[in-house]
């Protein structure tokens, strides 16, 4: 069983910056999709960004040129630096891994997400 604990989450100023993490334990396979959601309170989850494990990458636009999402698929962790944040990029954080397993078995593991917090 896969589990991805992410850290990094806080309170900042608008305008500030932040970098979240995401660690996945167990064996997630070589080729992987992963990336980060988020839910503000009274909203649906969004997609964030993504990022396969041959390094392409995809973005929301509201988040294109202030975040950026990167991996160290040795280590099997994901990460999201945030420039310039809003107070409209406060939410719940939550990393995904979606791919298929060693046995060809497809998978789709959440985190239990990490609180970011932006005052004006």
């Amino acid at each position: 069983q896969v589990q991805l604990v992410e850290s990094g989450g806080g309170l900042v100023q608008a305008g500030g910056s932040l970098r979240l993490s995401c660690a996945a334990s167990g064996s997630i396979g070589s080729r992987n999709v992963m990336g980060w959601y988020r839910q503000a309170p009274g909203k649906q989850r969004e997609l964030v960004a993504t990022i396969t494990s041959g390094g392409s990458t995809n973005y929301a636009d509201s988040v294109k040129g202030r975040f950026t999402i990167s991996r160290d698929n040795a280590k099997k962790t994901v990460y999201l630096q945030m420039n310039s944040l809003k107070p409209e990029d406060t939410a719940v954080y939550y990393c995904n891994a979606k791919g298929l397993s060693l046995t060809l078995s497809p998978y789709d593991y959440w985190g239990l997400g990490t609180q970011v917090t932006v005052s004006s």
